[in-house]
């Protein structure tokens, strides 16, 4: 099994999605995917560990499941009596919360991934002079941190205001993706940093990708009591 360009992005979006619930069918439309891509992604990204299943929503389809086979077996008058299955410990009305989504991230392993790997994976190609969407440290998060006349980087693309340095985007979809969400075009131009940016660069994207990873991995660590 071998990652994809679109099994990193998915990762990020749902990094970026944090708590929210979500639906394959709005994973594939924000990011410009088909929804057998999306399931295909979040398949590999779960072989592969940058991704966890959720037991609670494990649980419901499973539970579905059985309650669609008990309603095979029971005899269909017309009086019939729908039962309503009521988890334990959780009311009727109740909001789940994100264990109601498929899977979670990984944050330690995707960082470790982002940080370390991924660069390597899906390496960072330069292309000539275009138009298009800001990047690396050109992205608008970027803002005021390096100093003007830098080398502007794009993604190229018909819609983009930029004139600078081409680079090809981790997929064909990153352009429309990032323009949707700009937390995900933060991490998607933050790691473009690390594949095109200069040491400078890379350290900072470094630094701030894994804090909107894996924020825990920058937490202080308790010392252990002297005995």
């Amino acid at each position: 099994m071998q990652l994809k360009p679109q099994d990193f992005l998915v990762a990020l979006k749902l990094v970026a999605w944090a708590d929210q619930r979500w639906t394959y069918s709005r994973l594939a439309q924000e990011l410009g995917l088909s929804a057998s891509e999306a399931h295909a992604s979040v398949k590999r990204g779960l072989t592969s560990g940058l991704l966890l299943q959720n037991r609670a929503s494990a649980s419901l389809v499973s539970g579905a499941a059985g309650a669609e086979t008990q309603a095979l077996h029971e005899p269909q008058g017309i009086y019939r009596v729908t039962r309503k299955r009521v988890r334990r410990g959780v009311k009727p009305t109740e909001d789940v919360g994100p264990l109601d989504n498929p899977v979670r991230v990984h944050a330690q392993a995707l960082a470790e991934f982002a940080l370390h790997g991924a660069k390597y994976a899906f390496p960072g190609v330069r292309l000539p002079l275009a138009v298009g969407v800001p990047t690396s440290h050109s992205a608008p998060a970027f803002a005021g941190v390096f100093a003007p006349g830098s080398t502007d980087f794009v993604w190229p693309h018909p819609n983009g205001s930029v004139r600078g340095i081409g680079v090809e985007p981790l997929h064909p979809s990153v352009p429309y993706a990032a323009t949707q969400d700009p937390k995900l075009y933060e991490m998607l131009a933050l790691f473009d940093a690390l594949r095109v940016g200069k040491a400078r660069e890379r350290n900072m994207a470094m630094e701030r990708l894994l804090a909107l990873i894996d924020p825990s991995a920058l937490a202080p660590q308790k010392k252990a009591p002297r005995g």
